[in-house]
């Protein structure tokens, strides 16, 4: 699936959007952080301002992940035992379901392999050329592990997607997650497999769950370099976290050549999200989505399959967020100073009580960032956590961890 990249700055893009009324059943219960409102409120923003209606976009169904599907990541052990607390409703600690953080919920394997369904049906439909973006925005459960529930997640939808593309003649995959939260799981699915590189834009694990993605976690034995983890120390706002994002990404997509991108977009790296200690807003966020765009079109054939991931400020911050996302992905993005929709609002006060955004920026539309090429600051907490990433996995893939040459 070797393709020709597409022009730089992208516009108008096939997006498909992998929906299904039925992905809001994932639902921990009143009260879990993980609420399936925060994705009612995006699409519903999302159908408001017509992104949906778009001559390129495609609202699709999908089929369930079966057990097969599902066993490209999982063990046939942790599936049988999904089902099984599924339908009793009865714990199992040994497969960390029944925790806090993974209460048992009636039907919890029909909507987990629901999620997984839909991530497997956007890498088929860009893969297989469809179209050439394609967005599962329940999606992004990177937590979960091959025999265990972890972090809200039950299946890996993200790994079980990239799993699907290696059997289906993938042979360089690459993944960004920027959710603040460490992609742990999809990272151990192919920690020893180089034809997938995972790279996560992350808090510190000193001080974040789930406590892993060091910068030296590189990947196992003939692997070496194709894990990547830049772990930023709390308060790290947009101008830093974009800076980090352009001193590690461009150069290791160029050296790795995907032949698709893969990108987890969990926005719980806002200063509201009250799970986490990163400042970015609304906009640093969308300004991110716009540079994995133009890098899927630049080193990966215009192939990008989108999740979306963590985000816990239910109202002022995910539903802006994934529509700039969705927005982004279609081509067509929307203008930061543009006001929400008054139907939107109303139905955001019908729904959670809330007061909604006014506007779809946070006041900054144009984000500055000082390049890494203009010099490092030794004394910078984020310079190191950067350049400790870059020590650790540019040799691997002929890079100057000063230099990017």
């Amino acid at each position: 699936m070797s393709g020709t990249p597409s022009q730089e700055t992208p516009a108008g893009c096939g997006l498909e959007v992998l929906w299904d009324d039925r992905l809001i059943t994932y639902d921990f219960g009143s009260g879990h952080p993980l609420n399936p409102v925060r994705v009612e409120l995006t699409m519903a923003l999302a159908r408001e301002f017509g992104l949906l209606d778009r001559p390129n976009v495609r609202v699709v169904p999908f089929e369930t992940a079966d057990d097969k599907l599902l066993g490209l990541v999982h063990d046939e052990g942790y599936i049988a035992a999904v089902k099984r607390c599924g339908e009793t409703g009865l714990p199992d600690p040994r497969h960390g379901i029944g925790s806090t953080d993974n209460p048992v919920f009636l039907g919890m394997h029909d909507a987990s392999a629901l999620v997984a369904g839909a991530s497997v049906a956007a890498a088929r439909a860009v893969w297989t050329g469809g179209s050439e973006h394609a967005a599962n925005i329940a999606g992004g459960l990177h937590h979960a592990l091959a025999d265990a529930a972890s972090g809200f997640c039950v299946y890996n939808d993200p790994a079980i997607a990239i799993a699907w593309l290696l059997d289906n003649g993938a042979e360089r995959v690459a993944y960004v997650d920027v959710d603040v939260h460490h992609g742990d799981g999809v990272q151990a699915a192919f920690y020893d497999d180089p034809r997938v590189l995972t790279i996560s834009l992350h808090e510190s694990p000193r001080t974040l769950f789930p406590g892993t993605g060091f910068p030296g976690e590189t990947g196992g034995t003939g692997a070496e370099g194709t894990a990547v983890n830049v772990a930023l120390p709390p308060g790290t706002g947009d101008g830093q976290w974009l800076r980090a994002f352009d001193a590690i990404v461009p150069p290791l997509l160029e050296a790795f050549r995907p032949e698709i991108l893969v990108t987890q977009h969990g926005c719980d790296s806002h200063s509201l999200d009250p799970l986490a200690h990163l400042t970015l807003s609304v906009d640093g966020q969308r300004t991110a989505y716009a540079k994995l765009h133009r890098l899927a079109h630049r080193l990966a054939g215009g192939r990008w399959l989108v999740t979306g991931g963590g985000g816990y400020e239910l109202v002022q911050v995910v539903p802006r967020a994934w529509t700039h996302l969705l927005a982004e992905a279609a081509g067509g993005p929307i203008d930061p100073e543009t006001a929400t929709p008054d139907p939107w609002r109303a139905f955001v006060r019908e729904r959670t009580e809330e007061v909604a955004p006014r506007r779809m920026t946070d006041g900054t539309a144009e984000v500055p960032v000082a390049s890494w090429a203009d010099g490092i600051d030794p004394a910078s907490p984020l310079d190191q956590a950067v350049l400790a990433t870059r020590r650790a996995v540019f040799p691997e893939h002929g890079l100057d961890p000063m230099t990017d040459s």
